[in-house]
């Protein structure tokens, strides 16, 4: 163990109870195997509820940790080791200009309820909760966009245009009813009469890291080789989950390699810190392949130096603490409380 992992230890074992860390699984592993709690997006969310630890540090992302703020109890205190630690595909979708497409979209008369992907700010969380719509997760997104459809008229999914596109399609509906709008000029580019007749309506947004997988890189692994399994994530452009044998949230992608059969070959499309612990967790019972090598740069940020640093002033009592404006509050915990409702009531 190294100094600055024993010295972790050291740290979580003064901190006892009044300290709690929970990791993304596309942390490395040098942060992974300090982590109280490890999940993916969806599996977070409804675990922050029961923490009791005063101190909850989030290794991941920016977006995460407002949504362990937002879902913290009185009292508690979030804290993001790495708070440059953002997400690109999250910033594709500034509140104003959210709020600004709701507002035009609304002017007809009809109930287009907005359908925000968990990688989005808390502000644009705030604007889904105030036009009546939701959060969803990757593990979630088929069961909160057949929820959406029921509450309105259509559908506004955002930012991911190809998680949208991916669960619209396994829920029946053809590209036809499908639109992704043109978001220049504040929200004004789009033609508003043919965008009132669609019944999704996708936010040009994407993973930066998923974008990169292609139907190309498909084609390759099935003549290198061609028994493989092969397994992407939704974020993934609707031709490579077409050319994938499955597609689906970080947890499905792991529970595919935990269930491989004995001496089976399984390709992984999502990123690589995350494919990279599975293959060497599972060596003994398949092969694990990387669809393409990526890693989200963003995630990491979160080194086990910035999580040691962290706890040392987590001792000291001067962490930084991730917080929730005042204005934001009710209106994003609304958005995201919709969906641990929706997906309890359907056993999600």
């Amino acid at each position: 163990m190294t100094q600055t992992a024993t010295a972790i230890e050291a740290l979580k074992k003064q901190l006892g109870s009044s300290l709690c860390i929970a990791g993304h699984h596309y942390q490395h592993d040098a942060v992974i195997r300090h982590c109280d709690i490890t999940g993916d997006s969806l599996e977070l969310a409804r675990r922050v509820a029961a923490i009791d630890a005063q101190h909850i540090v989030f290794c991941g992302v920016h977006f995460m940790a407002e949504s362990a703020a937002l879902l913290a109890r009185a009292g508690q205190q979030v804290h993001l080791p790495a708070e440059d630690a953002h997400c690109v595909m999250a910033q594709m979708t500034p509140a104003s200009l959210v709020r600004a497409v709701l507002m035009r979209l609304h002017t007809a008369g009809k109930k287009i309820v907005p359908l925000a992907y968990v990688n989005t700010p808390v502000a644009v969380k705030a604007v889904v909760g105030e036009f009546g719509g939701a959060v969803c997760t990757s593990a979630n997104a088929t069961a909160m966009l057949r929820w959406a459809f029921e509450q309105g008229d259509s559908v506004l999914f955002l930012p991911d245009a190809n998680l949208g596109r991916n669960t619209a399609r396994a829920l029946g509906l053809n590209e036809a009813a499908c639109m992704t709008l043109n978001i220049r000029k504040q929200g004004e580019a789009f033609p508003l009469a043919e965008a009132l007749q669609k019944q999704l309506l996708l936010w040009p947004g994407c993973c930066a890291v998923h974008a990169k997988i292609h139907a190309e890189h498909i084609a390759a692994l099935r003549l290198a080789h061609p028994q493989a399994h092969i397994v992407v994530h939704p974020e993934c452009a609707p031709d490579v989950v077409a050319a994938a044998d499955g597609a689906g949230s970080t947890t499905y992608l792991i529970n595919a390699v935990r269930q491989a059969p004995q001496g089976s070959t399984i390709a992984v499309g999502t990123e690589c810190s995350l494919v990279d612990r599975l293959r060497r967790e599972y060596a003994q019972q398949c092969t694990v392949l990387p669809v393409r090598r990526i890693q989200c740069s963003d995630m990491a940020k979160c080194t086990e130096e910035k999580l040691l640093a962290t706890l040392q002033q987590v001792q000291n009592n001067t962490a930084p603490c991730i917080t929730v404006p005042k204005a934001q509050q009710q209106s994003a915990k609304v958005a995201l409380e919709r969906m641990l409702d929706v997906c309890a009531r359907a056993g999600e």
